[in-house]
C-alpha cells in the first residue's frame, strides 16, 4: 500500500518548515527593527521589551490565522517526561457580539495554570496550584494539525510560584549557559577573543517498534504498560541478523513517508531511517541542532511517530523493552560543543597531538565523566531501561568511554611527555583500500565505532547510548552540560593564576589524563570479563540497582555542583529524585496490576480449560488401552503451573497492598517495588509462559510473539 499526498509533486524545499514560525516568516510578518531586535532576544543579547513582545504576538498571530489555525497553546515539558498543553482560541467578542480575532502580548509571554496534577516532588502543596508557563523565545513557534483543526504551539518553561523548575526545560537553559560561560573562559585564556556565543549541539537516535493496532488491542499488558509483561519467545527472534538494515516493506515505506512529510513540515530534518535489530524495529534520525531545539523536536517527533502511524493501522511503541528475548529500544544522544566563530570543539584536526585545545577539552570531559559517572547513569534508571540495560543489546549499567586505539595512544603519549608515536600520526592520513578499481579509496577515520560502549567519542562528538527510547534527553544533556562546565570551570582557575599558561596547559592535560584514565575502554563492553572483573578492578560499582541510581541525583556531591553551576537547587534536585522514585513505584505497580488481571482473567481459565480437555483425552485413550504416561505428565505439569500461579497472583496481590502502605516513604516503596515485587513478577512470567508454550495456539487467549513481531 501506497501514500498518496499533496506534496508528492513538490520539491521537500517547497513545503519544508511551512508550519514552524522560522527566521524567514519572523522576517515577513515583523518590520526590520522588530525583527533585528527579536534576533537579539533569541541569541541572548538582549531582554524582550514590552512593545517587541507586542509585535511578535500580533505576527505570530497573523501568520497563525493565515495558516488556519483558532487556537493557541502554550507547550511545555512538565516532569512527566512528556509534554503538556491547554487550547484557547483567538476568538474573542466586542460590545456588539461580533467576533474579533485576538493574542496579545501578555498571552503570549506568560501562561497560568493549575500546576496540582503534574509532579512537583513537594515542591508545592497541593493547595498552591499555581504554575506559570514562560515563551522560549529560542524554540519557534509551530502549528500542529490534528483531526482538522490547527493549533498554534508556543515552546515555554514551566515554573511554580516560587520560581522553582517544573519541567525539564528551565535545568536545561541553565546548564546551556553554564558551559557556554565556562567554555568562553577558557578560549579566551587560551587567546581567542571571537568566540561570543557557545552553541551545545545534540543529534537523537529514536528507536522504535511498529505492531499492528489489531494485536496490540488484545494485548491489555501493550494497552496499559507499553511492554509485554507475559509472552512466550518466539522460535525466530534476531539471531539470523537479517532484520538490520534490511529491505523496508512497502506498508512500512509509506508509513515513513507520511513521517517524514510531517516532520519536514514542522521543520524537524528528518535525515535517517532504516531498520534496527529486532523484528518490526526501526530508527529515524534528525539532522543536529542547537540542543534546546534538538530536545523540542525528538518530543514532538514522537508524539507524531505515534499518530502516523494510527493512521497506517499501526501502533508505535516507545517503550525501552516491550519484548523479551530480543533487543529493547535505545535513544542515542550524540553531544557536541561549537562556538560561533566556525569551530566544533571536539574536532580531532589534521594532527590531534598539536591540537592543544582539542586535547584540553577532551581531557576536561574524561575527567567530568570519570568524577560523575553515577549521575550521568542516574539519567538512565527508569523501570523500563532496567530491562534493556546490560543485555548483550545495550550498554552496561558501568559508564566507560571509548575512544579508539589511535586516540589513547595520543593520550598517553601527552601525559607521558613524549612524542606522538609516528604511525599514531599517520593513521589520520590513511585510506581504505579494498583493492578493487570500481571501488574508491576511502579516508581512513582516526577512531572505530564500538557499538557496545555506553559513551563513544565518534570524530567530532560523543555518543551517549544509554537512555530508554521514551526517555527526553533533556536530563541527560543537562548532566553532560553540568559536568563538563565544572571541568572547564576548574580548568580556568587553574589557568587564570598560572604565569606561564602554556605550560599550566600542558599540566592540565597531563593530570586530567593520569588520573581519569580509567574512564576509558576501548574493549567490549558486553564481555562479562569488563562487567563483572575489569570495571571492578577500576573502582566501579558494577552490581547497581535502579532505585540506588534514581537517588544519585540528590546526593551532597550532586548537590553541590549543581548549585555552584546555578542549574538547579537542592530543593529542585531533590523534588526531582522524589518524583523519579513514584514514578518507579507506580509503573511496577501498573504492571503488576495488569499481570494480576491477565494471569486471573485470560491465563488461568483457559488453562484450566486446556487441562480439562487433555484429562479427557487421556481418559478416552485410556479406554482403548493407549500409552498415555507422556501425556499424564504433561498434564501433570500443566496443573502444578496452573496452582503454582493461583497462589503467587494471591501473593502479589498482599504484596501490592503492603507496597501501597508504605506511600509516605518512598524509598522503603521504590525498594519494596524493586525487590520484592519486580521478582516475584518474573516468576509468575515463568509459570505462565511455560503453559503459553505447552498448549493449544488457539487456545491461549493473548497474540504470541510470532503474532506481534512476525504478522
Amino acid at each position: 500500500m501506497s501514500f498518496i499526498s499533496r506534496w508528492d509533486d513538490l520539491p521537500v524545499t517547497d513545503f519544508y518548515g511551512e508550519n514552524c514560525f522560522t527566521e524567514d516568516k519572523m522576517e515577513k510578518f515583523l518590520s526590520k527593527e522588530a525583527f533585528d531586535q527579536l534576533q537579539q532576544v533569541r541569541h541572548g543579547e538582549r531582554y524582550l521589551s514590552s512593545k517587541l513582545a507586542s509585535e511578535v504576538a500580533e505576527a505570530m498571530k497573523s501568520w497563525a490565522i493565515e495558516k488556519g489555525a483558532t487556537h493557541f497553546t502554550h507547550w511545555f515539558q512538565p516532569l512527566t517526561g512528556l509534554t503538556a498543553e491547554k487550547h484557547d482560541s483567538f476568538l474573542h467578542a466586542d460590545r456588539n457580539g461580533h467576533a474579533i480575532m485576538e493574542f496579545s502580548k501578555d498571552e503570549l509571554i506568560k501562561g497560568e495554570g493549575d500546576a496540582s496534577s503534574f509532579p512537583s516532588g513537594g515542591l508545592r502543596a497541593t493547595f498552591e496550584a499555581r504554575g506559570y508557563t514562560a515563551w522560549d523565545s529560542s524554540s519557534p513557534a509551530f502549528i500542529k494539525e490534528s483531526g482538522g483543526s490547527r493549533i498554534l504551539y508556543i515552546p515555554t518553561a514551566f515554573f511554580s510560584f516560587n520560581e522553582f523548575a517544573l519541567d525539564k526545560k528551565v535545568p536545561l537553559l541553565r546548564s546551556i549557559q553554564a558551559i557556554e560561560k565556562q567554555t568562553i573562559r577558557i578560549l579566551k585564556l587560551l587567546g581567542n577573543d571571537n568566540v561570543h556565543k557557545v552553541f551545545v549541539n545534540t543529534g537523537i537516535e529514536q528507536e522504535y517498534f511498529l505492531l499492528e493496532k489489531e494485536f496490540y488491542d488484545r494485548r491489555p499488558d501493550l494497552r496499559l504498560c507499553k511492554r509485554t509483561i507475559l509472552g512466550n519467545i518466539a522460535a525466530k527472534g534476531q539471531e539470523l541478523n537479517d532484520h538490520y538494515y534490511g529491505s523496508i516493506s512497502e506498508r512500512v515505506s509509506a508509513f515513513m513517508k507520511e513521517l517524514n512529510i510531517e516532520l519536514w513540515r514542522l521543520g524537524i530534518c528528518s535525515k535517517t531511517q532504516h531498520k534496527e535489530a529486532a523484528p518490526n524495529q526501526f530508527e529515524v534520525a534528525v539532522s543536529y541542532e542547537d540542543s534546546n531545539l534538538s530536545i523540542d523536536h525528538n518530543q514532538l517527533l514522537m508524539e507524531v511517530l505515534q499518530e502516523v502511524a494510527l493512521r497506517h493501522g499501526l501502533v508505535a511503541i516507545l517503550h525501552e523493552k516491550p519484548f523479551k528475548g530480543i533487543n529493547g529500544s535505545g535513544k542515542h544522544n550524540n553531544w557536541s560543543l561549537s562556538t560561533d566563530d566556525g569551530q566544533n570543539l571536539f574536532s580531532i584536526g589534521d594532527n590531534p597531538h598539536d591540537n592543544i585545545q582539542f586535547l584540553l577539552f577532551l581531557t576536561c570531559f574524561l575527567k567530568a565523566v570519570d568524577c560523575y559517572a553515577p549521575l550521568l547513569i542516574s539519567t538512565s534508571a527508569t523501570a523500563g531501561n532496567f530491562h534493556r540495560l546490560g543485555g548483550n543489546e545495550a550498554p552496561p549499567a558501568i559508564i566507560s568511554i571509548y575512544l579508539g586505539k589511535a586516540l589513547t595512544e595520543i593520550l598517553e603519549n601527552a601525559a607521558d611527555d613524549s612524542h606522538l608515536a609516528s604511525h599514531a600520526n599517520e593513521n589520520s592520513k590513511e585510506v581504505v583500500k579494498l583493492g578493487i578499481f570500481a571501488i574508491p579509496k576511502l579516508p581512513k577515520d582516526m577512531t572505530d565505532r564500538n557499538r557496545t560502549s555506553p559513551l563513544a567519542f565518534t570524530g567530532n562528538k560523543f555518543e551517549f547510548r544509554m537512555p530508554g527510547s521514551s526517555q527526553s534527553i533533556s536530563d541527560s544533556t543537562t548532566v553532560l552540560n553540568t559536568i563538563m562546565a565544572e571541568s572547564l570551570k576548574q580548568a580556568a582557575d587553574c589557568l587564570e593564576v598560572a604565569d606561564d599558561k602554556q605550560k599550566c596547559l600542558q599540566q592540565i592535560i597531563k593530570q586530567n589524563y593520569n588520573n581519569h584514565k580509567r574512564i576509558v575502554f576501548n574493549g567490549d563492553s558486553y564481555d562479562e570479563s569488563w562487567t563483572k572483573q575489569e570495571a571492578r578492578n577500576r573502582g566501579y560499582q558494577i552490581d547497581r540497582k535502579t532505585v540506588d541510581e534514581i537517588l544519585r541525583i540528590s546526593t551532597p556531591g550532586s548537590i553541590a555542583l549543581f548549585e555552584d553551576q546555578n542549574v538547579m537547587s537542592s530543593t529542585e534536585l531533590e523534588s526531582r529524585c522524589t518524583i523519579n522514585l513514584q514514578t518507579y513505584s507506580k509503573q511496577i505497580n501498573i504492571e503488576a496490576s495488569v499481570m494480576t488481571e491477565m494471569i486471573r482473567k485470560g491465563v488461568l481459565p483457559s488453562a484450566s480449560k486446556a487441562l480439562a480437555s487433555m484429562l479427557d483425552s487421556i481418559e478416552k485413550q485410556k479406554e482403548l488401552d493407549m500409552s498415555v504416561s507422556e501425556q499424564k505428565k504433561a498434564a501433570q505439569d500443566i496443573s502444578k503451573r496452573i496452582e503454582k500461579c493461583y497462589r503467587q497472583v494471591n501473593e502479589l496481590h498482599l504484596l501490592l497492598a503492603q507496597a501501597q502502605a508504605m506511600k509516605e516513604n518512598v524509598i522503603q516503596q521504590a525498594r519494596f517495588y524493586e525487590d520484592k515485587i519486580s521478582e516475584l513478577l518474573e516468576q509468575i512470567r515463568i509459570d505462565s509462559d511455560y503453559m503459553e508454550m505447552s498448549i493449544d495456539k488457539d487456545s491461549w487467549p493473548y497474540p504470541s510473539y510470532d503474532d506481534l513481531l512476525f504478522k
